[in-house]
């Protein structure tokens, strides 16, 4: 039931003190994709994670949905770098850092931009 059930995570940067108007955009274009039901954005200083679950039945066109979602991202973003993935442990993995940039006050932007870059590796090293 976990991979269906719906943890719509708030978009979040990894510096808390600069707000970026682009996360919100982001999260609401990807989300705008009907094979999609959630969709978790982190953004760094360099990289932008965009990490998402598929539906169940639309799994099948896993692929295409990915290619979709980068032309997307390219077209609208073109001076963004973003890792997208629909593996679920990098979606986890991103809701972690949310709750903990969102939740705990020690937690520096430099821990949550390394660890955003150990995700971004995590997404590199199962390709």
């Amino acid at each position: 039931m976990a991979l269906l059930k719906t943890t719509n995570p708030s978009p979040v940067t990894t510096d808390k003190n600069q707000k970026s108007r682009n996360v919100e955009r982001i999260k609401k274009d990807v989300s705008s994709f009907p094979e999609i039901y959630d969709v978790a954005v982190v953004e760094g200083k360099k990289n932008t994670l965009v990490a998402y679950k598929v539906k169940h039945l639309k799994r099948m066109k896993m692929k295409k949905i990915e290619g979709n979602i980068n032309k997307l991202l390219e077209k609208k973003y073109p001076n963004e770098n973003f890792t997208v993935s629909s593996d679920y442990k990098i979606f986890l993995e991103a809701v972690k850092l949310n709750e903990q940039i969102k939740s705990d006050k020690k937690f520096s932007k430099q821990k949550a931009e390394k660890q955003l870059q150990k995700i971004i590796e995590m997404t590199k090293e199962m390709t």
